[in-house]
């Protein structure tokens, strides 16, 4: 599943701009990526090059400010009671995702990673950047790891950065979705809440 409005209900790189006083600038930025007017690594770029100078110490501020996406407790139990593996991949920041992850019982994440530097952003990633590709290959990569056939995988997401990811998927499914994402799904959930997603998961484990 993605991350950023999907597993969680904030997007990271909105609250870090807040914070820095780049909002409107990275919330344009955010909007054409997520619509598919941009893209992905150009927009990331963008995104995190204004965020230069900010202090490491903001993952501390952040996490208090980060809330789950209901039913995503409940999901990844399911999940694991029927034997299966879940996983979260992100064009956010592994900072942050790491520690929740591990927190909430996460078997796979992967997210882009921010470079610090004399406990300050540069500005910049380090490594290859978590796009839409990223994403599909990692589903595989999990699916393939965990013994799983891609036809009893789910994709879960919310915007044009996810397509290539439910493409993939035996069932994908639009998260409160972006609506150039809708047409990719098999089931569309609108309301702010995975739970009614759950009665699907044994169709799939068959």
């Amino acid at each position: 599943m993605d991350v950023d409005s999907t597993l969680i209900q904030q997007e990271v790189i909105d609250l870090m701009a807040d914070y820095a006083g780049v909002m409107p600038e990275v919330k344009e930025i955010t909007e054409q990526a997520m619509s598919g007017k941009l893209d992905f690594k150009q927009s990331i770029a963008k995104r995190v090059g204004l965020l230069e100078g900010l202090s490491e110490e903001i993952f501390q501020w952040l996490k208090p400010q980060i809330q789950l996406t209901p039913g995503v407790q409940e999901l990844i139990l399911a999940v694991h009671e029927l034997g299966g593996k879940i996983g979260a991949v992100s064009g956010g920041f592994s900072q942050v995702l790491e520690p929740l992850a591990k927190e909430i019982g996460l078997d796979y994440w992967m997210a882009n990673s921010l470079e610090v530097r004399g406990g300050k952003l540069t500005g910049n990633l380090v490594g290859p950047v978590i796009d839409a590709e990223a994403k599909a290959t990692a589903l595989k990569s999990w699916a393939s790891d965990s013994g799983i056939a891609l036809e009893q995988t789910i994709a879960i997401g919310d915007g044009a950065n996810d397509i290539q990811m439910l493409e993939c998927a035996g069932y994908a499914v639009a998260f409160r979705p972006k609506p150039v994402l809708k047409q990719y799904a098999d089931l569309v959930i609108e309301e702010n809440s995975l739970i009614s997603l759950i009665e699907k998961l044994g169709s799939r484990s068959g």
